[in-house]
């Protein structure tokens, strides 16, 4: 049988968006419901970290921590039904506000042999040492574009990963420039970060080209436009950015923009009663993540957001400086080739592809979206590749979000 909760307001993400909003919900004698699919708070920033805001949380008596439990399906934008996939249960919440502290995932750009054993995601493999996946002593290269990337990098020497070096695509000039214009806050956490990795390789205006390696990665192949060559190592660690999680608020109906989600200054989406926050409203960092966070639950509790609001333009124009300093470059977009793989899910190639002229077309032709991530990898990187628009990897979201028994939706 489905159990069912009932509270104030639904916080659906425990990371530094959905923390900062939970905190001060409890604060004013809200009653909460925190939803969140990883075992363990923190989202990614935070993965495995010590939380002591959150320890003093769970003690609340006002609040119903739901770890481990992934939103499925939605009745309306105030009941949601939920998995949890350890107890292989589901769970209906309801509550007459509904906060989206999504997050966002990484932009993968596809080139030839990505998909070889030791290719990972640079946030994935900083999520797998943080988990205690084995790095000591293996040699690391990591390559694309971002803060992403030194932050992985600070994980990983810890980590006692042998560091090749982090090959940036952004040029030199361009991040020059964003350096200059970073608020003194943000630059100490820079200079302190540079410190860590200090001696570490880096640099800028390069980009991988390709992965080398028969039945796992053995080299990729490295360019800076001018000149080629190959690195030998035993992981790579590949991103290009962030990309907003937007899934659930399409599947409510929200409205997007960008590929973020739309809210006013109030924080509020498209949608009464439904609030949004933190990187799923658009790619700014912890900072503007935890400010939103706060920002939603004031807005929530019928309270101004005056005070804030000079903080808030501060983070908004971080934001809109991090997109101008890493934009990427349009060698990218070139470097796969007819056989390299889309879909890593269901093994479709570009080429493949390529024969369709939309992505509903290619998704009855070639199952490409149809697996196990349900195209929140492939869906953006055909939108940026073929210029597919409607394969954001959301639009037309349908339940269920998750793979899930059957009889999870049918349970009543």
């Amino acid at each position: 049988m489905t159990k069912y909760l009932q509270a104030d307001a639904i916080v659906v993400g425990a990371g530094p968006a959905g923390i900062a909003a939970v905190s001060r919900l409890l604060a004013a004698g809200r009653s909460v419901i925190w939803v969140d699919n990883q075992p363990r708070p923190g989202g990614q920033i935070w993965r495995g970290a010590a939380l002591p805001q959150v320890d003093a949380l769970r003690q609340h008596p006002r609040l119903s921590m739901l770890p481990g439990h992934a939103v499925v399906a939605a009745e309306s934008p105030h009941e949601l039904l939920l998995h949890d996939a350890a107890g292989q249960q589901t769970l209906r919440v309801r509550a007459p506000q509904l906060l989206l502290a999504l997050g966002a995932r990484e932009r993968m750009l596809p080139f030839p042999g990505w998909t070889l054993p030791g290719v990972h995601g640079a946030g994935g493999l900083q999520a797998l040492v943080k988990g205690g996946w084995p790095i000591a002593g293996r040699r690391v290269l990591l390559a694309g574009s971002g803060p992403l990337l030194l932050a992985s990098a600070a994980s990983l020497r810890a980590a006692g990963a042998r560091l090749l070096g982090i090959y940036e695509q952004a040029p030199r000039g361009a991040l020059a420039r964003f350096a200059a214009g970073l608020p003194l806050g943000k630059m100490a956490q820079a200079l302190g970060l540079g410190w860590r990795l200090r001696g570490l390789p880096y640099a800028p205006g390069c980009w991988p080209l390709r992965a080398l390696g028969e039945d796992k990665l053995e080299a990729v192949l490295l360019t800076n436009g001018q000149r080629e060559w190959a690195e030998p190592c035993d992981a790579l660690g590949v991103g290009f950015g962030l990309l907003p999680n937007t899934e659930l608020a399409e599947l409510l109906g929200c409205a997007l923009q960008d590929g973020a989600i739309a809210v006013d200054a109030k924080l509020q989406t498209s949608l009464p009663g439904v609030f949004a926050a933190g990187e799923c409203t658009g790619i700014g960092g912890v900072d503007k993540a935890s400010l939103e966070g706060a920002m939603a639950a004031t807005a929530m509790l019928g309270q101004g957001l005056k005070p804030y609001a000079r903080r808030h333009a501060g983070q908004l124009a971080f934001a809109r400086r991090l997109a101008s300093g890493f934009a990427l470059r349009p060698e990218l977009l070139q470097l796969a080739d007819a056989k390299t793989l889309i879909c890593r899910c269901e093994d479709v190639s570009l080429g493949a592809l390529k024969a369709w002229p939309q992505w509903r077309d290619a998704k009855l032709q070639t199952r490409c979206g149809m697996g196990a991530c349900q195209g929140r990898i492939c869906g953006p990187i055909t939108q940026t590749l073929l210029g597919w628009p409607e394969a954001s990897g959301g639009r037309g979201t349908r339940a269920p979000l998750q793979p899930v028994p059957l009889r999870c939706l049918m349970d009543d």
